[in-house]
Formats: C-alpha cells, structure tokens, sequence
C-alpha cells in the first residue's frame, strides 16, 4: 500500500512543493557513498528507510539533502531483485562515455572551494574543470561510477528557448564554434 508521505521537513519548514524531491540511483558500497556525499560534499544524510524487496531480501534507501531541501538518494540492495554483475555506473556501465549520465548541482563559489579543500584533503581528484562560458563545473565521480557536477552560473546566460528548439535538429556543421569550448576533454 503506497501512502503519502509529508515532505521532509527542514528546522520544522515544510519542503516546497515544486521542482525535485530526489534523484535517485544504486549504489555498491553504502559507506563509502555516504562519506563522499555527506563528508566531502557537505550534503547531510537526513533520512533513511529501510524495507523488504519485492521479491525478497530487502533495501535501504539514503537521503542527502543538496541544500536546497531536495535530495540525491540512493538504494543499498541486498537480494531485493538485482540481478547478478550489475553496474551502479550508469554511464559505462551502459558503454557510454562517462560523462553522458551525471548530476550537476547548483552551488556557489564557495560551496565549489569548500568540496575542492575536501576532496583534496581525502586525496580525490577532479574528474575534469570545465569552462562552458555559461558556467562554470568541476566534476568528481563518486564511489558508484556516477560522475557529479558542481556548477557555478556565469553572469550573461539568457534562456532562449526559439534557439534550443531550433537545435533540436542541429549537427555540427548548423552551429558557430568560435565562440564556443568544448563540452568534454
């Protein structure tokens, strides 16, 4: 039976109603998941379910809140209906490159040095720095195989949703480059 739940509730303020509540993903080691996302990058765990699988065994589901009061979760399985040799690394282990797939968060400058000093205090390295004009992102990958941005807006970013509409159908030689970094290394 699915029952509705109350939103997480932060210093007794409800969450708001719009934009995400969570993303969720697996993940294989649950301790070393909850070092990266609590401890290096600074997003509290604040809630915890643990329940029976479907088919049998049983889960734990984590929430981190990113600062906003929405979360990244993720689901600890133990015989609840994965299937043997499967790959929390949505990217490649789809045979993707590993940047197609990711979360990319919203955060401040500082928000950027803080998990930087972190990250390089726990001898983890960026996965890549990226300037892409319209912001700025610095990308770890987590202990899943998940790789995470943290992106800081840039003043001069105006939606102009006639143009995105227009590149629907666009290939490269439709679009002007001069101006423009590469997306990826």
């Amino acid at each position: 039976m699915n029952r509705a739940r109350p939103p997480f509730r932060h210093g007794g303020t409800p969450v708001p109603a719009p934009g995400i509540h969570h993303v969720a993903y697996a993940c294989r080691d649950l301790e070393a998941t909850t070092r990266f996302y609590e401890d290096l990058m600074g997003f509290p765990l604040v809630h915890t379910e643990v329940a029976a699988g479907p088919n049998g065994g049983f889960f734990r589901h984590t929430f981190h809140d990113t600062g906003d009061g929405s979360c990244i979760a993720f689901f600890d399985l133990h015989e609840a209906g994965e299937r043997e040799g499967w790959s929390s690394e949505i990217s490649t282990g789809n045979n993707l490159p590993r940047w197609v797939n990711h979360i990319a968060f919203n955060v401040t400058t500082g928000k950027v040095d803080e998990v930087r000093a972190r990250m390089q205090d726990a001898g983890v390295k960026p996965y890549m720095e990226v300037d892409h004009d319209y912001l700025h992102s610095l990308y770890y990958i987590d202990p899943n195989g998940i790789m995470v941005e943290l992106c800081v807006d840039t003043p001069g970013f105006e939606a102009d949703p006639a143009e995105a509409h227009r590149l629907l159908t666009a290939t490269l030689d439709d679009v002007d480059h001069s101006e423009h970094k590469s997306m990826v290394k």
